[in-house]
């Protein structure tokens, strides 16, 4: 499934070819995604400008003059920008053509993803109760403390809850907590500010780099398969379970947390 860095390279990628570009034509192949497509949502993006690409959480938002598109890639879907007659494909189930004359089409073969209308985007029920980016200012390892206290879920739940911060995804959690020194089942609440501070730090650095390497690897969305590379090159922990810990050789420990994968060293993680 497509996390955060992959979302935000995506947004990255499609931004300069869709902001300030009229949608002249909306065709919707398959309206059948995890929700059906809404009527509002031709109704609202057709003929209208495309403001801004924004991102909150893995959610993309089209903004027009009357509302938000909010797209959710699902497990399998992605976005690319077509500048040729290359035909739609099967899974191929949503596409805006705008005044330029290129198009943003939208591939989907397992149909998880979304495409919904919103005239108050803040205040849909997928967007309002969403905790912090992040990468925001207002993320940070005090935030985390306070958030924390009292509370005996394992610290990598915690963080995969997207009450508490949005977009640290599987991959993600298990590499900042492996940087950070941190248990993974260690309980939220019996972790020390410091050690908040140091994991904060180790989220921010980590989904920074993320993103960077996939606007580096992926050399544009046009004509491509739109699917940006994972962090795989950088990942410690993740995926290498019964390996050598790069920073101490132990080997590194596979275990399952709430039905997810979750690789940690031991000796290094406390």
């Amino acid at each position: 499934m497509p996390e955060l860095p992959e979302v935000e390279t995506t947004r990255q990628g499609i931004a300069p070819h869709c902001q300030g570009q009229t949608v002249t034509q909306v065709d919707i192949r398959n309206p059948n995604l995890r929700w059906p497509i809404p009527d509002a949502l031709t109704a609202g993006i057709l003929q209208q400008p495309i403001l801004s690409v924004e991102r909150r959480a893995k959610y993309l938002l089209l903004n027009f003059p009357g509302g938000t598109a909010i797209v959710h890639l699902g497990m399998s879907g992605s976005l690319r920008i077509i500048t040729d007659d290359t035909p739609p494909q099967t899974h191929d189930h949503v596409e805006l053509t705008l005044a330029s004359g290129i198009r943003l089409r939208y591939n989907d073969p397992r149909r998880f993803g979304c495409w919904l209308w919103s005239e108050t985007p803040n205040a849909h029920p997928l967007l309002a109760e969403l905790g912090p980016e992040p990468l925001a200012p207002e993320f940070d390892g005090h935030y985390l403390f306070r958030l924390s206290r009292d509370r005996k879920t394992p610290v990598k739940s915690f963080l995969m809850d997207n009450h508490v911060v949005v977009g640290v995804g599987n991959i993600y959690a298990n590499e900042s907590l492996f940087k950070a020194g941190i248990h993974p089942r260690r309980a939220a609440g019996r972790i020390s500010r410091d050690r908040y501070l140091q994991l904060c730090e180790a989220i921010k650095e980590t989904l920074a780099a993320a993103i960077l390497q996939g606007g580096t690897t992926l050399k544009d969305f046009v004509n491509s398969d739109g699917k940006p590379g994972y962090f795989a090159q950088s990942l410690l922990v993740y995926g290498r379970g019964g390996q050598p810990c790069e920073s101490c050789g132990t080997v590194l420990k596979e275990i399952r947390m709430n039905q997810r994968t979750t690789v940690y060293c031991p000796r290094c993680q406390r």
